[in-house]
């Protein structure tokens, strides 16, 4: 063989070792690394989730109830007032003196009263002696009669002429907040009808009154055995969030329902009462409204682990071939971090909850176990790290 043949086949040797090495550092990566976790099993509370409005527990519509010109107001617009508190003034002469005639007609009864009351004393003995007739003795019983029945017409007067004095001091019926005034001083006021001046609401506690359906009625009284008749003694809790809120950090109890449902809307109202120290909760809002149900066992898993498509809501869980599969879930409320599963999930199965992103469906991964998916404030770790 002549030197130029064996250099062309060193030459093809040579090429046929670097393609070697070239298709195997070619080679494909290993499958990419997640994190899977079994499902917690946890106990969970179902609601009744449901809006409602919020309500004043007492409301009172301040007026004027004897005629008379506004002299005083003895409030800013908007303030908090105590029970008895003044908050008008009516004027008073009229009615003070109204009181003074009235007193003096008392009195003036009295007087006469007495004098019948001796005179018919005195034509008594005189009839017992024989010196008086009987009928002088029948007239000053009349008179004393008489003057006891004026004495008490006159009584019954004055005391109306301190009620209608009274009227003329309107005060606070209760610890709350007093709206504007509607009338300004000056104004004649109660002069053929009673003039409202203000209204007065408390506001602590605070009703909050909403709406639950048929269906829901039926899943409360079947599921947490509630019935009407029980609302009297035993207090069942309902939880309350505003719009602005996260949550329902506010805790109440049930107190009323109505004996009928609305025949239109097939939806029978109720009532939560809630603690309102701060007056922070105004009557008139719109609120959340969540009414426990009862409690069971079921899985959670973490939010994060979720997805959705045109399907529905779904997992990724790793099967014992270490390859990706889609599962399909019924999903209930969320707690915590943490999505409750109501069906299409095991207890044993491996969900991806860290890397969902490079699990596809079909193909393999490299599964990283956790002995159970990781608490919220775990997870909320992780997520200030990254």
């Amino acid at each position: 063989m002549s030197a130029r043949l064996r250099a062309i086949c060193c030459l093809f040797l040579l090429l046929s070792l670097l393609s070697c090495g070239r298709g195997a550092k070619e080679s494909g990566p290993p499958p990419p690394a997640v994190t899977v976790a079994k499902p917690l099993v946890e106990r969970v509370t179902d609601y009744l989730e449901l809006t409602g409005t919020t309500q004043a527990i007492l409301t009172v519509q301040l007026r004027a109830r004897v005629a008379g010109y506004l002299d005083k107001v003895l409030f800013h617009d908007g303030q908090y007032v105590k029970e008895g508190q003044l908050l008008f003034l009516i004027q008073q002469n009229t009615y003070e003196e109204n009181l003074r005639l009235a007193e003096a007609a008392v009195a003036l009864q009295k007087a006469q009263l007495q004098y019948a009351a001796a005179q018919f004393l005195r034509y008594s003995e005189l009839f017992k002696q024989k010196a008086a007739a009987q009928s002088d003795v029948d007239n000053w019983r009349y008179q004393r009669d008489s003057a006891s029945a004026s004495l008490t017409n006159a009584e019954a007067a004055r005391a109306l002429a301190g009620l209608n004095l009274g009227y003329t001091e309107v005060r606070a019926p209760f610890d709350g907040r007093i709206d504007r005034r509607l009338v300004d001083p000056g104004n004649l006021v109660g002069s053929g009808e009673f003039t409202v001046l203000a209204s007065v609401n408390r506001t602590d506690p605070i009703y909050v009154y909403f709406t639950i359906s048929d269906s829901d009625l039926s899943r409360l009284m079947g599921q947490a055995s509630w019935t009407p008749e029980r609302l009297r003694t035993e207090k069942r809790p309902v939880l309350m969030g505003m719009l602005n809120e996260k949550g329902y950090p506010h805790e109440g109890l049930l107190d009323f329902a109505a004996i009928t449902l609305t025949p239109t809307t097939g939806t029978l109202q109720m009532r939560g009462i809630f603690s309102n120290p701060g007056g922070g909760i105004l009557p008139g809002i719109y609120a959340r409204i969540r009414v426990p149900l009862d409690h069971r066992l079921a899985l959670l898993v973490p939010q994060e682990a979720m997805g959705t498509d045109q399907i529905g809501p779904f997992v990724l869980v790793v099967n014992q071939a270490n390859t990706v599969e889609r599962k399909s879930v019924i999903t209930g409320p969320l707690k915590d971090h943490f999505r409750v599963i109501n069906g299409g999930l095991n207890r044993d199965e491996w969900v991806v909850i860290r890397g969902v992103q490079k699990a596809i469906p079909g193909r393999a991964v490299t599964p990283e176990k956790q002995g159970g998916a990781p608490s919220p404030a775990a997870l909320s770790g992780a997520g200030a790290a990254k």
